[in-house]
């Protein structure tokens, strides 16, 4: 074992680590410190096999120890494994400190985890196991400190960086994980289909139609051959950057032989409020006998949902348990709940999550909710706030906006008092756009961009001329008992009329203009959208967290039903 161990300093495991981890065993498990550093608690803390294996010396088998407790979560298990460790002079060993950070970072320890990595030597690891670490760090969300571990790399391969980019878009990263990818071009590793893969997933999420083209095409120059998941994530890709047109002529160029390149068409047309395109695609895939799923059921249900088409909603619903034996889950009884309380029809809503075989869960009530607020069924509102467990700031909104509509004033102040009990502050709305490849980015209110004052002057000029065209801001959504003008103040600040002006202050006229938005756009900003197409000329796309809503002539594309 000696020549195991040559080369590693023995003060990788301080004294001042020991600490750290008895410190957060005893705190974990409210058992009394000892007076010895190195002494556990009582003598059967530590199990018998641990103690062998560790005399034995068998590191093997301690790894399979360690793997055990982080497949398990057994905390307790692996502080002790750690403490011997330390106790026996294993302390330098590679595998055993990477088994440990694995093992701490599964088990949401990890100060340990990080003061563990802190005080080793990166140049110890090899590269299987550092990749792993970075994977196991990101797993748990911890992507500060898997960049660390990145950067201390002397080596990479393209697992290392899929890790890290993947890792960005797992934890809603997506400029980082574009980042990493532009610096993995410049590197001596190409990236392979599933690198693609995840920056595919991460443009999608970021709404970014220029990387979009950029990734596309480089896929196509490196010769990246297209299978379903590449095939279907690119349908998505252009779908979610607004570009549904691009997307079908992807999905007809492409062999259709597996169900989820059929479900990213359906997917992706429903978000933009195409039913009956989306209805043709599904009589498609049946004229081609390839069967639908359960995935393919939940799209075409969202699409009926977003159009109102509530009787083709019922069939499908009823197709998909009668004719392909698909029994509903919770996500298509989301679906029709929400179909149904969009169309109005709150009561029989509130009776399908009644009949559930399953347990409704938050999404079934906060969709319950909305339409409650919609409707004006504050009643029924408030048996949906009842029944979640734990309420966000939007499950607030939601029942304030709706006592503000029906000028309840004393109930939304009841509902803004349970927020301030309860800590929860409002989630602020954020949109960006995207000029020139680069992302800007503004939040409601917002005056920290560097040409804050240019765009709020164009914003006015926006705003009177809207008013002078007939818009009547819809100050009635304001949770707030307060004057008129202070509400409108209020929505005049939006983010996306934010996003919006400056769009406008930097294109010339007749260009589209494209805003993502990271909550679901209000009546307010849609009425006004609207007007200002029509003002302009100027086709106006915003992608809500819901839905594409397309703004042109003083039309939308959802038809004021969204």
């Amino acid at each position: 074992m000696s020549h195991l161990l040559s080369g590693f300093p023995r003060s990788v495991l301080t004294p001042n680590l020991v600490g750290v981890a008895r410190s957060a065993f005893f705190r974990r498990f409210s058992v009394p410190e000892p007076s010895s550093p190195y002494s556990s608690p009582t003598c059967h803390d530590f199990s018998g096999t641990t103690d062998m294996v560790i005399q034995e010396r068998d590191h093997q088998k301690l790894n399979c120890i360690l793997e055990a407790c982080k497949f398990s979560s057994d905390f307790r298990t692996a502080f002790q494994s750690h403490a011997k460790i330390i106790k026996f002079g294993y302390g330098t060993y590679p595998s055993l400190i990477t088994s440990l950070v694995s093992t701490y970072a599964h088990c949401d320890c990890l100060d340990l985890a990080h003061q563990l990595l802190d005080e080793m030597p990166y140049w110890g690891f090899d590269l299987i196991t550092a990749n792993l670490i970075i994977a196991s760090l990101m797993k748990v969300g911890e992507f500060d400190f898997a960049k660390r571990v990145f950067r201390k790399m002397l080596r990479r391969d393209v697992v290392t960086w899929n890790s890290m980019i993947g890792g960005c878009v797992r934890n809603e990263r997506f400029e980082e994980a574009l980042r990493f990818f532009r610096e993995m071009l410049n590197s001596n590793v190409e990236p392979d289909g599933f690198t693609f893969a995840s920056v595919i997933n991460g443009c999608a999420r970021l709404g970014s139609s220029h990387h979009a083209e950029l990734v596309h095409g480089l896929m196509i120059e490196k010769k990246i051959q297209l299978n379903f998941i590449l095939s279907s994530a690119l349908i998505d890709l252009y779908s979610k950057c607004g570009r549904i047109n691009t997307a079908k002529k992807v999905f007809n160029s492409i062999q259709h032989d597996d169900v989820s390149v059929w479900n990213s068409m359906i997917n992706g047309l429903a978000i933009h409020g195409l039913a009956l395109d989306a209805i043709g695609v599904f009589s498609q895939m049946e004229m081609e006998s390839v069967s639908p799923d359960s995935i393919t059921f939940i799209g075409i249900l969202t699409a009926c949902s977003h159009c109102g088409l509530v009787e083709q909603g019922r069939r499908y619903f009823d197709l998909m348990r009668r004719h392909y034996s698909i029994q509903p889950q919770l996500e298509h009884y989301g679906a029709m709940v929400d179909l149904l309380g969009r169309a109005g029809l709150v009561e029989e809503a509130y009776a399908m999550i009644k009949a559930m075989p399953m347990e409704p869960d938050i999404v079934i009530w906060r969709a319950l909710l909305s339409a409650c607020r919609n409707f004006k069924n504050p009643e029924l509102g408030e048996v949906a706030i009842a029944k979640i467990s734990h309420l966000n700031s939007g499950d607030y909104i939601l029942l304030s906006n709706m006592y503000c509509s029906l000028e309840k004033w004393d109930s939304a102040e009841r509902v803004r008092e349970m927020m301030k009990r309860d800590g929860v502050r409002k989630n602020r709305g954020r949109s960006w756009v995207e000029l020139g490849g680069v992302i800007h980015q503004f939040k409601a209110g917002d005056r920290s961009h560097p040409e804050t004052g240019a765009i709020y002057k164009v914003l006015e000029g926006l705003i009177r001329r809207t008013k002078l065209e007939g818009f009547m801001p819809a100050t009635d959504l304001v949770l707030m008992d307060v004057s008129d003008e202070e509400r409108e103040e209020n929505l005049n600040s939006h983010s996306e009329k934010l996003a919006l002006a400056y769009v406008i202050l930097k294109t010339s006229p007749g260009t589209e203009i494209r805003v993502s938005k990271n909550l679901r756009t209000c009546h307010d900003c849609h009425c006004w959208m609207k007007i200002l197409s029509r003002l302009l000329s100027r086709v106006i796309i915003v992608r809500d967290r819901i839905r594409f809503h397309q703004f042109e002539g003083g039309l939308c594309s959802c038809r004021d039903y969204w």
